[in-house]
């Protein structure tokens, strides 16, 4: 039987988690970054098929280009990071299939001649690695701040202007500054959102 996560590892990763929109100044280093891929890129997707595509905006001037894309909301809110990751999905991902699903040759095949079944695994399965990402980058330390509020053509032409990756969702990374947080909002409980049949 599998081990199971403390109470304080549940916490870090969930019960006490937020998503922050105020940060420290502190730094994220790279091997930081390279350690929450790491860590996310293990987590399943269908076949194996790893859509997602990551981009880490660390620089003023990478961020000053993401900058007009934003909703106004959000523009203090990823200026003021450390990061924002761009969290992509790449619509051709089928052409790594032979390399990460190895043990069935026409995997590729399934996807590349059914453009429908290709997108929504592609997104689908990009989504759950963004939330990977998110647990991912919590388990290691760091607070998020993921969110929509940004025009993802816009996003895309500036930063995968070969038009085979496209955004999802952003999030901000870094070490974010509690006071500036509001109540956490309500969740619902287990009755209202699920039945057991």
């Amino acid at each position: 039987m599998a081990e199971i996560l403390s109470d304080k590892g549940l916490d870090l990763i969930f019960r006490a988690a937020r998503s922050h929109n105020a940060w420290l100044d502190e730094p994220v280093g790279d091997t930081l970054l390279n350690a929450v891929y790491d860590l996310m890129k293990m987590a399943p997707t269908s076949a194996n098929c790893c859509p997602a595509r990551i981009l880490f905006l660390k620089s003023k001037q990478a961020k000053e280009r993401i900058k007009p894309h934003l909703d106004e909301g959000n523009v203090n809110k990823v200026m003021t990071a450390p990061v924002c990751a761009i969290i992509g999905y790449d619509t051709e991902f089928y052409e790594k299939l032979p390399q990460l699903f190895p043990h069935n040759p026409d995997a590729k095949n399934w996807l590349a001649d059914n453009e429908t079944l290709a997108q929504s695994t592609a997104f689908r399965n990009g989504s759950l690695q963004g939330a990977y990402f998110i647990i991912a980058a919590r388990s290691l330390g760091l607070d998020c701040g993921p969110m929509s509020g940004f025009d993802n053509d816009g996003v895309d032409r500036t930063f995968f202007p070969g038009g085979k990756v496209k955004s999802n969702f952003i999030c901000s990374l870094g070490y974010g500054e509690a006071s500036a947080l509001h109540p956490r909002g309500p969740r619902l409980p287990f009755d209202e959102a699920c039945r057991i049949l």
